[in-house]
């Protein structure tokens, strides 16, 4: 018999050898005798708990597998109270958004509002205002009033970056908000899904290197140099990126001993979200200037 004729003949010898019976294993290339002591036989083979080669019908199960999507959506690690809080934290981060685009619209469209010393200083006013009233069910509504106040007025801070973007190239706005949004939700899974206290040895790495790019935006008041700013601008991209997983793991430790300030936490999220953003604009808008210069 011809070499030909035992490869063409190899399938049909090979189901009469192996047993036919549908398992469920995991499945890979595997090399299979040949029959009558001809050439072995290389095919997608599919194994079962004693290590039997289904049929080639069975292989072609692992594509009718179905995913399950609803396995992304469980937390597993995280217990029911504090998947709880963390809907009421993302709740108010969405009020937040909604609250600081219009604070931004106020000072871009109307000029109603203009940033300036006042409306940074109004901001700060209400943050420690905010962290100073304790969180209790007959404060909860004062809180969220104050959550509110800060939203709009960081979201008139925005108006001067803004107004620049614009200037410089309108599509750079919803570039640069699609981008963080994106960056945001990836690194918020990230933290989501690891195990706990995974990332919280990030806290003191990104406090030093927060402190260094604080220390360098001051020196570059003197110094004035442009390759400085850049290198802030990118590395305070990163170091937020860091941020939002270190936030995001503390919150859930911190609700998990009890603590369920979920106005506070807010705000740590909050400002990752919007200091992304501004630096990821400027990145964007200084590129575009570069470009066309």
């Amino acid at each position: 018999m011809s070499h030909s004729s035992v490869t063409r003949e190899a399938p049909q010898l090979l189901l009469s050898q192996w047993q036919r019976r549908k398992v469920r294993g995991v499945w890979g290339w595997g090399c299979l005798p040949g029959p009558r002591g001809g050439p072995a036989v290389f095919g997608l083979v599919t194994f079962g708990q004693s290590g039997d080669c289904c049929t080639h019908s069975g292989t072609m199960n692992i594509f009718d597998r179905k995913i399950n999507f609803d396995a992304l959506l469980k937390f597993s690690h995280i217990t029911p109270s504090t998947q709880q809080h963390l809907k009421k934290v993302y709740a108010s981060f969405a009020l937040c958004m909604f609250v600081a685009a219009a604070g931004a619209y106020v000072h871009v469209v109307t000029h109603f509002i203009q940033a300036g010393l006042l409306s940074a200083l109004g901001s700060l006013i209400l943050m420690i205002w905010l962290m100073a009233t304790p969180h209790s069910h007959e404060t909860e509504q004062k809180r969220l009033g104050l959550l509110a106040g800060f939203a709009f007025l960081t979201g008139v801070g925005l108006g001067p970056a803004l107004e620049f973007c614009i200037t410089v190239n309108p599509s750079i706005l919803p570039t640069a908000f699609m981008g963080t949004a994106m960056i945001f939700t990836c690194f918020t899974l990230s933290a989501l899904y690891a195990r706990r206290r995974s990332y919280l040895f990030l806290g003191g790495i990104l406090m030093s290197a927060l402190s260094l790019l604080l220390l360098s935006s001051l020196g570059n008041v003197f110094f004035g140099s442009i390759w400085l700013f850049q290198a802030n601008l990118y590395v305070g991209l990163v170091v937020m990126c860091g941020f939002v997983l270190f936030d995001t793991q503390l919150i859930i430790e911190k609700a998990e001993h009890g603590d369920q300030d979920y106005i506070w936490h807010c705000i740590d999220l909050f400002l990752d979200f919007i200091t992304l953003f501004r630096k990821l604009m400027m990145i964007l808008a200084m590129n575009e200037k570069t470009l066309w210069s």
